[in-house]
Formats: structure tokens, sequence, C-alpha cells
């Protein structure tokens, strides 16, 4: 099936093909929502997709995982980021996240200022662990998950001029990222970082060391739970900015977001049904519900794809 991808997206040299192969497997490991809803995609549009997030991947691990021998994650965050710019002057790497991107970057010609923005944001986690504010939270937000929303627009395509849709990616990505930050406040926590903004957990009478007590204790109290579900409020508001952006994508990778965006917003429903205890247990959406969502978005797929509509001429890039 990787290779069919690969041969609908016209990459044809082999260690390239294995670059990409690489990316793809980073994706179907640690991203299964996501991957999942690449699987909607044009086979062709896919490879792409898998090497923005490889590469977005492997950098985040270099942060939060430095490899054994390394000396660490500022040395290793720094290659990264010297291999990146050679990659992307050179259009080629040694290393194959680096090569599959360099790749992607120069077929959809993306900016590098968005991956500049990137590399700020994984530079900050080296130094920064608490946010006093959502001006100060969304500097991180946008180089860690709004530039990865406009580097996959140009791989979806759009109908309407891309700068119109621009707003409603970067939304799609600060809100998938918002999601996993209320999800995984315990996991955060015990990397020594908070990414809810401080003074609005304090309007509920939380704090830092509130948090860390009932991480603690494996369950949230009244007020953190309060706190939570006043960020879950802020965070939905953020998707339905997002999902007004959807009908400006081509046809073709509607069902593709649509089905993104369904899931992880059910994330927040998952919380809000455990009441805002995201201490006691780790809020997931099941498998059967996630393969009816797929289900669904794949006929819908199926269909646009033999429409007349989704011609390669109504794509704007």
């Amino acid at each position: 099936m990787s290779d069919r991808e690969l041969d609908a997206a016209g990459i044809t040299d082999a260690p390239l093909r294995q670059a990409y192969l690489r990316c793809r497997e980073l994706n179907a490991r640690h991203g299964r929502t996501y991957f999942l809803a690449t699987r909607l995609l044009p086979r062709d549009r896919r490879p792409a997709v898998h090497a923005l997030y490889g590469f977005a991947r492997w950098t985040d691990d270099l942060v939060d995982e430095p490899a054994p021998g390394s000396t660490g994650a500022a040395d290793d965050l720094a290659g990264a980021e010297s291999s990146l710019s050679a990659g992307l002057a050179q259009g080629w790497s040694d290393n194959p996240v680096v090569a599959a991107v360099a790749d992607t970057a120069r077929r959809y010609r993306l900016e590098p200022v968005l991956f500049t923005a990137f590399l700020h944001s994984m530079r900050m986690d080296l130094r920064v662990t608490d946010y006093p504010t959502r001006s100060a939270l969304a500097e991180y937000v946008h180089g860690s998950a709004e530039v990865i929303g406009l580097q996959v627009l140009p791989v979806l395509g759009t109908v309407t001029p891309r700068e119109e849709a621009a707003p409603h990616a970067a939304a799609l990505g600060e809100a998938f990222q918002l999601t996993n930050f209320l999800r995984d406040v315990g996991e955060d926590l015990d990397r020594g970082r908070v990414y809810l903004p401080a003074d609005e957990l304090a309007a509920s009478g939380v704090d830092r060391d509130r948090l860390q007590w009932c991480r603690d204790r494996g369950r949230a109290d009244d007020a953190v739970r309060r706190a939570l579900a006043d960020q879950a409020a802020v965070i939905r508001d953020i998707y339905r900015v997002a999902e007004a952006g959807i009908p400006m994508l081509h046809p073709v990778s509607r069902p593709c977001v649509e089905t993104a965006l369904t899931l992880y917003a059910g994330i927040l429903d998952r919380v809000a049904a455990l009441d805002h205890d995201v201490f006691a247990t780790r809020a997931t959406v099941g498998t059967p519900r996630r393969l009816r969502v797929a289900g669904s978005a794949l006929a819908r797929a199926w269909w646009v794809r033999r429409s007349p509509r989704a011609r390669p001429q109504t794509l704007v890039r």
C-alpha cells in the first residue's frame, strides 16, 4: 500500500522512498488518529503529510527523549536544525526524516519561516516550564502547532485563495495541540511542564502545586475539574474556527480533515464524560468510534474522488 502511495506521488528515487517510508512508520506508530485520517487523502498526498508529521515527531522526541549517548537535548536540537537548513538548501540529507521533509518542502514550496517557528518552539521546551498567560502560551503554540496546519495546507489544497484558508488551518493545529495539553496534564507534569495559562487556572484557585497534588493522588479535585472545564470551552471555540475552514479545502481533502477534527474533538467529549478528571484515566476515543467515523468518511472520500468537482484543475496551491 505504501509503495502505491509513493508511486502516485511520483517519488521514484530509492533512498528517498525509504526516507518517506521511515516517516510513514513514525506516523503510524505515534499518531494513530492522525494516521487514520491521513488514510482518507488521495494516495499522492499522503507521503507529504507523513513527512511533515515525521519531522515534527522526530524533533519533538529529541527534546523529550534524548538518544542514548547524546550530549543533551540542546545539542541534539541544534544538530537537527543544522541538518534541516542544509537539507532545505541542498534538497537532500543523509538523515531520512530530513530528506523526506526537505523534498516535501520543495514540492509544495513551503516557506522556511514555518520550520524556523517550529524549531523556536522546540527550543522553548528546553527552558520554559510554565506559561503565565494565554498570550505567552500562544507564542509556543504558534510554532509547535499552528505552523503544522499551515505546512499541511498546500498539500490539502484549497478552492479559495490560500491566505483565506490559512487562519482556519492554523486554528486546527492549535485546537489539536490544546486538546493534547488538556488530556495530558499529568504526563506533562511528569516532564516538569504545565501547558495551561496560569492566570486562567488561578481564577479557579488552581496552581501548579495543586495540579501536582492531584497528579500524586491520581484524582482531580473540584477546583481542578472546574478549571479544566473552562479550558475545554476555550478549545471548543477554536474547533469552531477550524471547522469553518473545511469548505475552503479541496473536496478530496475534506473527509480527512473532518475525520481528524471529529476524532480530536471526541477527546474533549471523553474528558467531559470523565467530569474533567484527566488524572484518573487517560481520555481516548475508542476503536469502535474511530472506525465508525473513519468508515463514514471513507465513503464520502470515495464518492468525492469520482466526482467531477474533484478534478485537479479546481485546486489552488
